[in-house]
């Protein structure tokens, strides 16, 4: 005899057949509103080390307050600091709601904001979740182009500043967990560019760099950079002792964290001790308002001053060592008053050397960042010609200016 039981079961499977496919339920948009020390999609996954590179980990669709419709989601990964260990990588992906109208897919940028920071709380990510990124006039910039556009968080868990190796695989397997992220339609085919500027430079310079070997399936269509850092232990010798010089404290701080083997912290007598674990949690305003005309030789133990193991560590995390694959666009004025020009000339001058196609702008007047602003539609113009014409209007082998400016 049939049940009560399985009669209900019947007529429960025929009554939902009638009525057609259930809708899977949409997962919710989160409103950001807890920092990454505190938020659990932060918080790698025991099983981290066992992923491949930029393998996704989890993604979750988030509000935001860009000037362009868009859909936005976080989404984790699997990446690697310098030393090649497992960590989790975090990258914003944005796409725009209006259709892509060009010819063929829908292109991508990695946009690598200048962090410049010693805490989570300055994460790209977590600002653009609550609507207080600084730097969102680039973003919007290129959303309006119709682009899709990846923001990583490239000095990861443990905000590193300007440690090279890690920033550079933090965006590359950003690119690849992007791909992988169904949600947003980007594929394999996706063309892809990097764009970045001072902090954001250095790390776009490291990713293009490191993707003929550590990402060789990748490929970008060109990088734009401007004001990078480049030669390391130049840029800190500028900085030391005046009004920049947060960011000199900012670099100690991140050394320590991401190279122990360095031992960087024994070269600090107990003010410089201090002044880093002061520093241990601050955005990079907080960094140059609470600590300019700051010197690195009253912060040091008198047996340290000439010890080399600062600079040689800071070497091994500058530019330079390889030639990218991609065409370069570099840009910087000529009176920079954080980042030498002539140390990024020397990074040009390395790169043409090692095969690499670079169209450089010396701008002979404004400050670092003056010409971030000044040159923002130059480098999106650089980059829309390689990502939708397939390459420049300029002629690069001549070396001339894309804009106004004066061409090296």
């Amino acid at each position: 005899m049939i049940s009560r039981l399985a009669v209900a079961s019947a007529l429960a499977v025929a009554t939902a057949a009638a009525a057609g496919p259930v809708a899977a339920e949409q997962p919710p948009v989160v409103t950001v509103s807890v920092v990454p020390d505190q938020d659990p999609f932060y918080a790698p996954p025991p099983d981290l080390d066992s992923l491949g590179n930029g393998q996704v980990v989890a993604g979750r669709e988030i509000n935001t307050t860009l000037p362009v419709p868009v859909r936005a989601w976080q989404v984790s990964y699997r990446t690697n600091d310098s030393h090649g260990n497992a960590e989790l990588g975090i990258t914003t992906l944005l796409v725009p709601t209006a259709p892509w109208t060009g010819a063929g897919t829908r292109p991508a940028v990695s946009e690598q904001i200048p962090e410049d920071s010693t805490g989570t709380r300055c994460a790209p990510s977590y600002g653009i979740g609550t609507g207080t990124l600084q730097s969102g006039d680039q973003i919007g910039a290129m959303l309006a182009e119709g682009w899709a556009v990846a923001v990583p968080d490239f000095e990861g868990p443990k905000s590193a500043f300007l440690t090279g190796p890690q920033s550079g695989h933090a965006i590359l397997d950003g690119v690849r967990a992007a791909g992988g992220f169904t949600p947003a339609g980007l594929g394999r085919d996706t063309r892809w560019a990097l764009d970045g500027y001072s902090g954001g430079a250095a790390a776009t310079g490291w990713a293009a760099e490191l993707q003929p070997t550590y990402a060789p399936e990748l490929a970008f269509a060109g990088a734009a950079i401007g004001g990078v850092p480049a030669s390391l232990p130049t840029v800190m010798a500028n900085v030391d002792g005046g009004m920049f010089s947060g960011f000199l404290v900012g670099v100690l701080v991140s050394y320590q964290r991401e190279f122990p083997e360095a031992r960087i912290d024994e070269l600090l007598n107990e003010r410089g001790r201090a002044d880093t674990a002061a520093a241990a949690d601050l955005c990079v305003i907080e960094l140059l308002i609470r600590y300019p005309f700051w010197r690195l030789a009253a912060a040091t133990a008198d047996r340290y001053r000439d010890d080399t193991r600062l600079t040689e560590a800071l070497q091994r995390n500058s530019l330079g060592a390889h030639a990218p694959a991609m065409p370069i666009l570099n840009y910087q004025s000529d009176a920079d008053e954080v980042v030498p020009v002539a140390q990024a000339d020397d990074l040009v001058a390395a790169w043409r050397r090692g095969g690499t196609t670079v169209v450089t702008i010396r701008d002979p007047q404004g400050e670092h960042a003056q010409e971030a602003s000044q040159r923002q539609a130059t480098a999106q113009q650089f980059l829309r010609e390689w990502l939708t014409v397939g390459g420049p209007v300029i002629d690069a082998d001549l070396n001339r200016p894309v804009g106004q400016g004066q061409g090296q």
